[in-house]
């Protein structure tokens, strides 16, 4: 059971640049991330996810690695990094590191060796075409900034394939040489404290698209050999899937006895139902919600794990509803153009998208910590943190840090530019969204979403146990998760009007989490959640 560590685990997801910035050039650093440890410690994660902090020539966030054994000098150094892993593990926290081996920086010498010569051994690292292809914007993944899959190289005298920007160029997993090198990547880093890996883009990693002759090898076994790689180097490391996928290819990358297939991923981010949680959000109705847990693949196999979000680093993808439903999320979320982005997701932080309303976004963070699965986190929606739209694409969500109603939010002490600009205005912005003005306030933000952590970790019925959805009014979702004879009930009112619930008990219902104070109903009595109310129990009083 030490081995499946994840199946309780609260994750926190960051980006070392817009972190902490010790040394004052205004990029954040792993000694500035390694000083701000006692806020994960006291928020009570119990993992670290870190974007990609690799040397990068920074075009797409880091996710263009070009040398994946460094740190990207602007952040430190591979001293640094150990130091940071050291510190994190004495607090007990797992790390877990972005590995992105679906494709590197056009950048690397990798590629630049590649592009020189057809003779050169990197050559058949990547996917060529000598005549252009025919259709080179098929399956474009950045619609209105991503003109093609296809780009002409000059120097190599052909056509290399790139399924994100021009400046990713694709590997060729079909290739033997790639495949030991994302292996020996894997390694380089378990030796250095890394107890997991979440893999990026997994879907694309995994398929032939492009190559002129398909090899009769399943591409899916690459992720069984990653599997069995993890288990001979490192008990108890993991690989967290991304996979916006529909649920029945959901087998595929979790593997096991059940889905006949050797074991493959750990866990897998839940994208159906972060989709229609929001969609229940919007409509004010647990519907959605529960349409998405039904559909989950059952049984699962033991080793499995759905990772459960809000919102993470990327855009709000809402490609899995129909054009309506995505329609009716744009209006609530992101009424203006300006906030939406590639035609399927928005550019916003939680917080603003629930117009700062105290009540909903608690409810919704309650909601995180309910749900069956892992719970992960994005960095600064524990304060209910800002963003900044005149920044593109992605990046109104990836500001620094708040920190502090002081000069550059406490992020930075530097008086030149920063990483990028904080957010500032409304009441997600820094003067009056961060940590230092909401530590020690029981009702604050961070201090409740800190106690939703605590009961979260002492209830591993919701993380192990199986689940079943209870009788409810249509708001309102109510679930039941059962583990090793005992359960945990949870209610949240989606709605925002109240209402009330009967839930039948064998035992007495014990209050481990309320949006209010209130008292355990009496046997057989309704519970009342006031609107968008939510309450915890267990049934029958503490785990034995």
């Amino acid at each position: 059971m030490l081995d499946l560590w994840y199946k309780n685990a609260v994750i926190y997801c960051l980006d070392v640049e817009t972190f902490m910035d010790r040394n004052g050039d205004g990029v954040g650093d792993f000694d500035g991330l390694t000083d701000r440890l006692d806020h994960l410690e006291t928020l009570g994660v119990t993992a670290i996810w870190l974007n990609p902090f690799y040397p990068t020539p920074n075009r797409d966030n880091g996710y263009d690695v070009s040398d994946f054994y460094g740190v990207d000098p602007r952040l430190g150094n591979p001293g640094g990094f150990v130091e940071f892993a050291r510190a994190a593990r004495e607090r007990g926290m797992k790390l877990l590191v972005d590995l992105v081996c679906n494709h590197t920086s056009t950048d690397h010498p990798w590629f630049q060796s590649a592009r020189s010569s057809k003779d050169s051994p990197f050559r058949d690292w990547y996917v060529w075409s000598e005549e252009k292809p025919e259709d080179i914007a098929e399956g474009i993944i950045f619609p209105g900034v991503q003109e093609a899959v296809w780009t002409f190289d000059e120097a190599a005298g052909a056509w290399y394939m790139h399924r994100f920007y021009a400046h990713q160029a694709d590997l060729n997993i079909a290739n033997p040489a790639v495949r030991e090198e994302i292996m020996r990547i894997m390694g380089y880093w378990l030796e250095l404290g890394v107890e997991g890996f979440r893999v990026d883009a997994v879907p694309f990693l995994i398929e032939y698209k492009g190559l002129k002759e398909e090899p009769e090898r399943e591409p899916e076994l690459l992720l069984s050999e990653m599997r069995d790689f993890l288990a001979w180097r490192r008990a108890g490391a993991i690989l967290l899937a991304e996979a916006n996928v529909e649920r029945a290819q959901v087998p595929e990358y979790f593997g096991g006895r059940e889905f006949d297939t050797d074991e493959r991923m750990h866990m897998v981010f839940d994208f159906p139902l972060n989709q229609r949680m929001w969609l229940g959000l919007v409509r004010g109705s647990a519907e959605p919600v529960r349409e998405a847990l039904r559909s989950r693949p059952s049984p699962m196999p033991v080793h499995a794990q759905w990772a459960v979000f809000l919102r993470n680093h990327d855009e709000l993808s809402l490609d899995k509803l129909s054009e309506a439903e995505r329609e009716e999320c744009f209006e609530a979320l992101a009424p203006e153009e300006s906030m939406r982005v590639y035609g399927r997701g928005v550019r916003r932080r939680l917080a603003p998208m629930l117009g700062g309303d105290a009540a909903r976004l608690k409810l919704a963070h309650a909601l995180l910590y309910a749900l069956p699965g892992a719970p992960v986190m994005w960095y600064g929606d524990e304060i209910g943190m800002g963003e900044r739209l005149d920044l593109s694409e992605r990046s109104p969500v990836r500001t620094p840090m708040q920190w502090a109603d002081a000069p550059n939010a406490g992020f930075s002490t530097t008086d030149g530019d920063l990483v990028r600009p904080v957010a500032e205005e409304g009441p997600c912005g820094y003067p009056e969204a961060n940590v230092a003005a909401q530590r020690g306030h029981s009702d604050s933000l961070l201090e409740t979403v800190g106690r939703m952590v605590r009961v979260r970790r002492a209830c591993p019925e919701i993380g192990w146990g199986s689940w079943e959805i209870l009788p409810s009014p249509d708001a309102v979702l109510a679930l039941r998760c059962t583990w090793q004879g005992e359960s945990v009930v949870t209610l949240h009112d989606l709605g925002g009007e109240g209402a009330e619930i009967a839930v039948e008990a064998e035992k007495p219902l014990v209050v481990l989490l309320s949006s209010e104070d209130c008292e355990a109903p009496a046997p057989g009595a309704p519970v009342a959640l006031e609107p968008h109310g939510f309450r915890w129990f267990r049934e029958g009083g503490e785990r034995r």
